[in-house]
């Protein structure tokens, strides 16, 4: 009788956003034909991979630092007869292959974000001791062309690449250096995905993309495309991010007014209230831009939830440029949001520039942001409360008897239920919120 291989270990840790999450489950689903199974440890794991961003230095030297560890652990494999294969995948790969082979040389292989479908055969020629260690290919295509279409999904939500790369140029970003060209997958294939995860359970998809709302796979753009993925049987909800307010188009606003499936949540980045720092951002908008723009669309969806990305301490950032940032934020007033101090990132134009802000001043803006910011929040969650919402039931709570959802604007809310209502959307009426989450209970139709 033939015995079957042992299983494999695959241990995959995911920096950054949420197209490195879809991309490490698509690289897991490369993987299982080759018998390796997803663990939760990476003591022990026969394959490792890092799957990078390059948006921060922290961000960056925290995967240095994680190599280090994975360096020791390799060598305990190995003293106990085993071997440890270690791949750096994402942006740090595509920005600093040579700098990573170099700096840690326990690293088996550098593989960027448009190469990730070539790992079965990269491994192999690892394994071989033949053929390159560094493989960072700008071929969104081939790269989605050469994925499984059977997806691996466990959850009743999922991400779902639509677009990739970016032509915008923003002086401080390295995405276009590292994921290219803006590339919109043809809308067929996306519906087809899109099938076979309502197949599976999913009820709620997230389109992925750096500029998602540059999608320009079918007729109508991203709006044509969210009409579609309405039709699809069984998915109930979508949402889309990262926008840009540049392609934020008349079509799409439309579509948040009258397209049900598409949920009342919009994450729109401004990073910026000052139209001097913003031209200096190359950002392509002013505030007022901004704000019409908002306006417009909270004519179409008058209960949207807005979230928005923010830079402080940009180089040339004076008191008064961050004072508009400020106005801006009471003027539109958030639900949510992401604020960073600036992080110089090598070969961004920005990097170079003069007027760089001390870190004790970027420091200081920051908490002022912030705590704007969440002041914003808690009153966005506590505008809910006593409102009956429908609440997709998306796993089991921390406690006995709990079970976790989100509310149409993203919210998180946690509800006494059993775990066989997971996958359903059912009204909660809203009893109680905090800055991050809202608590509820379920109501019952009437016998």
């Amino acid at each position: 009788m033939t015995q079957s291989a042992p299983e494999k270990r695959l241990y995959i840790k995911t920096y950054g956003c949420q197209m490195n999450v879809y991309d490490s489950e698509r690289m897991a689903d490369v993987l299982r034909p080759l018998g390796y199974a997803v663990t939760d440890e990476p003591e022990g794991a026969d394959l490792v991979v890092l799957n990078t961003c390059h948006i921060r230095e922290k961000a960056t030297e925290k995967v240095y630092s994680e190599l280090g560890q994975l360096k020791l652990m390799k060598r305990r494999k190995a003293d106990a007869g085993g071997t440890m294969n270690i791949v750096v995948a994402g942006c740090v790969a595509q920005a600093e292959g040579e700098e990573i082979m170099r700096r840690q040389p326990a690293v088996d292989l550098v593989v960027g974000p448009q190469a990730y479908h070539q790992l079965p055969e990269l491994i192999a020629r690892t394994h071989r001791a033949t053929g390159e260690r560094l493989s960072a290919d700008f071929a969104a295509d081939e790269k989605f062309d050469a994925l499984p279409t059977e997806r691996h999904v466990t959850g009743v939500t999922a991400f779902l690449t639509v677009q990739e790369g970016c032509d915008k140029f923003c002086t401080f970003c390295v995405v276009p250096y590292t994921r290219g060209g803006e590339w919109s997958r043809p809308a067929d294939a996306v519906i087809a995905e899109a099938r076979d995860l309502a197949a599976k359970g999913v009820r709620e998809v997230t389109l992925l993309g750096q500029n998602v709302n540059a999608y320009d796979g079918c007729d109508g753009g991203l709006a044509g495309l969210v009409r579609q993925l309405a039709k699809v049987e069984g998915l109930d909800r979508i949402r889309y991010t990262t926008s840009h307010p540049r392609d934020m188009d008349e079509a799409l606003i439309a579509a948040h007014g009258e397209v049900e499936a598409l949920m009342p949540y919009l994450h729109l980045p401004v990073q910026s209230g000052s139209d001097r720092i913003l031209k200096a951002m190359n950002r392509g908008h002013t505030a007022e831009h901004y704000l019409r723009l908002v306006e417009r669309i909270r004519a179409a969806r008058p209960d949207i939830a807005m979230s928005c990305d923010f830079i402080v301490g940009f180089p040339g950032e004076r008191d008064s440029d961050f004072e508009a940032t400020l106005s801006l934020v009471r003027e539109v007033g958030y639900a949510g949001s992401f604020s960073f101090k600036y992080s110089r990132r090598p070969g961004t134009p920005a990097s170079a520039m003069p007027g760089q802000v001390a870190e004790q001043v970027m420091d200081e803006r920051l908490q002022r942001l912030n705590a704007l910011l969440q002041d914003q929040a808690a009153a966005f969650n506590q505008s809910v409360v006593g409102r009956v919402a429908p609440v997709l039931i998306e796993k089991t709570g921390r406690h006995d008897g709990q079970i976790g959802g989100r509310s149409p604007w993203l919210q998180p809310v946690h509800i006494d239920g059993p775990a066989s209502l997971i996958g359903q959307i059912l009204p909660v009426r809203i009893e109680a919120a905090t800055r991050n989450s809202l608590t509820g209970s379920l109501v019952l139709e009437p016998a």
